[in-house]
């Protein structure tokens, strides 16, 4: 059997060397790379070719390629590379790299014409000024033969030992076994439904409530499958830190089932969590964890893939180890692990790592989304871009002088916008053209000083580049699924600084690429209803499944109570603080015990806590406050233990309105006094209006408003009962809660008791 590689690929493995510079200097955009190939096409014989497919063989390897361009007459064959601004800036590990791939190109046409020599020769273009600058050489045949068999045996050695890796490890995953005696209630029908979408390569969203077992439920099916189905990858993806420690606790149980499982396990995390020396810039004249890092990166790297079980901690030990840095040691990973545990964005962001990865190694994968309910709004701030005028202000005063002038023109269209501004917040009909063509024109400008002078930028100057190239970047696909919004603030009596912000509302047309691509993927979640909610605003495919998974608990474990006559719509708040202290009070005194009350704002949740303390000082109370710390959010939460009282005052879709556990006695109740929704204003009734125009009249308030909202509600009441052997209470405190719309939505599970106060 023969092991397939393309010749970048090849050489990017065996011929890296030296330190790993990520200074920032602006390259070419792929548009522009190409057109500069093209120019330098345009620019020789009539004879040349381009784009010269290759291929050719070593034993148990196969290489392929396609050479940039060969000149018959002069027996030259080139490789050429796009670049801005001064060449001696391009790392000499770089240029190593690029005479790599063109000997290896060399050899193969060779071999094909049976060429005894030839000259070889990397074009550098700059895209900028339109100079070439040529580095020729001539090789003989037996040259690049020696060259090619030294590259193919390296990387052969790798090879062998990733296709041996695979067919052991798919060889355990057929055989592996669920880790515990039985499964859980409702487990079984997860895991089947999960094993039969990876199987005929569906889509699938399954609805199961906490206290299942869905990590482990999703994990299980879909490691098995991997097979049969000839999986590459598993992507396991979450919303937040929570989300990996469990996967990686139920793949920690696999582990302990069957300690032989040659299954590398890597959890990736964020650059600035991985980070040892945060002070220091990516480059080896600054940091000596990038010094010498491809030199270093083989050894490290086949200790971690020797390791297996590659977290965090265990990453950072093995590069600390070989002195290299532990985030982009983890990055170099990820082209190896067998599963990537690791947040939304590497695979739905718009540079996302992992998608990258799977289109440029042509991957078969499988994708679990953890918690999938958070990816709309995830998936929103991905694709929506802000421009903030106080902030570039502050750029022009110290900006260079040579792209003062390009930001000029973006202040001037700035400010005319703003005259045109006659409201605090106003959305527009679309993205104005002159405005984004200054921008651009400021992007470019920008681009060009940083490619001459990559050193010393302010950090305000690199950040409005990235946010500036963003929103040109949206506005090139600008549509229905986004709005463009301006929004001005007024700090002072002479401040009239205006905010621009192009606003993703409906991430479809940007995921849906995502999901295709993917063999099969699994969403998850305790809420997920309705299904075509999700599948319309995320872009599921049209046939994608959804189930309700049989929950575990009884409608016995939960009393869930509607008041049919209290209102806390915003016009009736005042009159419904006595009534919910009275209520709260009452339950609190028949069954003392710990409490959640979730509120729709800070404001009404301070209206109710000033209230309910004045007439019930003897009941203790705690309450979550506006940018509470890490530290301020796990104080509030220690305070509800097995043996506390008392009532815990939070903010529904807050920090405390999903993702904490808080089993038995530790939490016995909740009062929800809210439904949710969204604040009714201009952003969410543009929202609403949308919804309307892609996918019908009837929509528009469910997806603006009631299905968010309700998703929610359903989250915090899910912090009651956590076990089989908890006992709660939840209190839904609107009359909107008794309309059987909204009954339909609630968990089948539940019994709703309605009563009058």
């Amino acid at each position: 059997m023969s092991y397939r590689v393309a010749v970048r690929a090849l050489c990017e493995f065996t011929a890296k060397e030296g330190d790993l510079d990520l200074r920032f200097t602006p390259s070419p955009t792929a548009q522009e790379g190409m057109a500069g190939h093209q120019t330098v096409v345009d620019r020789r014989g009539d004879g040349y070719i381009a784009e010269l497919p290759l291929s050719g063989s070593y034993p148990g390897l196969l290489v392929s390629g396609r050479a940039d361009g060969y000149d018959p007459q002069e027996r030259r064959l080139e490789e050429i590379k796009t670049h801005r601004g001064d060449i001696s800036r391009i790392p000499a590990n770089h240029r190593l790299l690029h005479w790599a791939q063109v000997k290896v190109y060399g050899w193969l046409l060779c071999q094909q014409l049976e060429l005894e020599e030839l000259e070889l020769a990397v074009v550098y273009f700059d895209v900028m000024s339109h100079a070439e600058h040529a580095f020729s050489d001539h090789f003989t045949a037996a040259e690049l033969e020696d060259f090619f068999n030294q590259q193919c045996q390296q990387f052969l050695r790798w090879a062998e030992q990733e296709e041996a890796h695979r067919i052991k490890r798919d060889a355990h995953l057929q055989s592996i076994s669920f880790p515990y005696p039985t499964f859980r209630h409702g487990q079984r029908q997860l895991a089947e439904a999960v094993y039969r979408s990876a199987r005929d390569g569906h889509t699938l969203m399954a609805q199961a409530t906490t206290g299942i077992g869905k990590t482990l439920g999703t994990l299980f099916p879909q490691l098995k499958a991997m097979p049969g189905q000839q999986l590459d990858r598993l992507f396991f993806l979450t919303a937040k830190t929570p989300g990996r420690r469990l996967a990686l606790d139920a793949l920690h149980s696999l582990r302990e089932a069957d300690q032989q499982i040659p299954l590398r396990v890597l959890e990736h995390v964020a650059r600035d969590k991985a980070c040892e020396h945060p002070d220091k810039s990516c480059h080896g004249q600054s940091c000596p964890l990038a010094k010498g890092f491809y030199d270093r990166l083989p050894a490290a790297r086949l200790a971690a893939l020797e390791q297996a079980w590659l977290p965090q901690a265990q990453v950072r030990r093995i590069a600390l180890e070989h002195q290299i840095c532990p985030y982009y040691l983890s990055q170099e990973l990820c082209r190896w692990a067998d599963v990537v545990v690791g947040d939304y964005n590497y695979y739905f962001d718009i540079n996302a790592l992992l998608y990258g990865l799977t289109l440029l190694n042509e991957w078969r994968i499988a994708v679990l989304v953890d918690e999938a309910h958070n990816l709309v709004d995830r998936a929103r701030s991905m694709y929506t871009a802000e421009l903030n005028q106080g902030l570039f202000h502050a750029l022009c005063n110290t900006a260079p002088s040579s792209i003062r002038s390009a930001l000029q023109r973006v202040g001037r269209h700035w400010e005319q916008l703003n005259r045109v501004q006659e409201q605090d917040y106003q959305i527009y009909p679309s993205v104005p053209d002159l405005f984004v063509a200054a921008l651009q024109k400021a992007v470019t400008a920008i681009t060009d000083h940083l490619s001459e002078q990559p050193d010393g930028n302010e950090r305000s100057l690199l950040q409005f580049y990235l946010d500036a190239m963003l929103f040109c970047r949206l506005s090139e696909v600008y549509g229905p699924h986004s709005l463009f919004d301006i929004t001005r603030q007024q700090d002072n009596m002479l401040s009239l600084d205006t905010t621009l912000c192009l606003r993703n509302v409906v991430p479809a047309p940007f995921l849906a690429d995502r999901f295709s691509d993917a063999h099969t993927t699994t969403l998850f979640s305790a809420t997920l209803r309705p299904a075509n909610y999700y599948r319309d605003l995320l872009g599921l495919p049209e046939e994608a499944q959804w189930i309700d998974v049989a929950s575990p608990f009884t409608a016995e474990q939960l009393s869930v109570r509607v008041l049919r006559n209290l209102s806390t719509r915003y016009q009736h708040r005042d009159s419904s603080l006595a009534p919910i202290c009275r209520l709260m009070a009452e339950q609190y005194r028949r069954e003392p015990g710990n409490y959640l009350a979730f509120f729709s704002s800070y404001a009404y949740l301070q209206q109710v806590q000033d209230l309910f303390t004045s007439l019930h000082p003897d009941i203790p109370t705690s309450v979550q406050t506006r940018s509470m710390s890490e530290g301020e959010r796990q104080t509030f939460l220690d305070n509800f233990t097995l043996h506390s009282e008392g009532i815990g005052f939070a903010v529904l879709g807050g920090a405390f309105g999903e993702g904490i556990d808080l089993p038995g006695k530790r939490l016995i109740g909740a009062f929800i006094a809210t439904l949710g929704l969204p604040q009714v204003n201009e952003v969410n009734e543009e929202v609403k209006a949308r919804m309307q125009q892609m996918f019908g009249e009837a929509n528009g308030y469910d997806y603006a408003y009631l299905y968010p909202g309700l998703q929610k509600v359903v989250q915090a009441a899910g912090r009651v009962i956590r076990t089989v052997d908890d006992q709660g209470v939840v209190y839904l405190l609107d009359d909107r809660f008794g309309q059987a719309k909204i009954r339909d939505l609630l968990p089948t599970w539940w019994k709703v008791d309605t009563y009058r106060l």
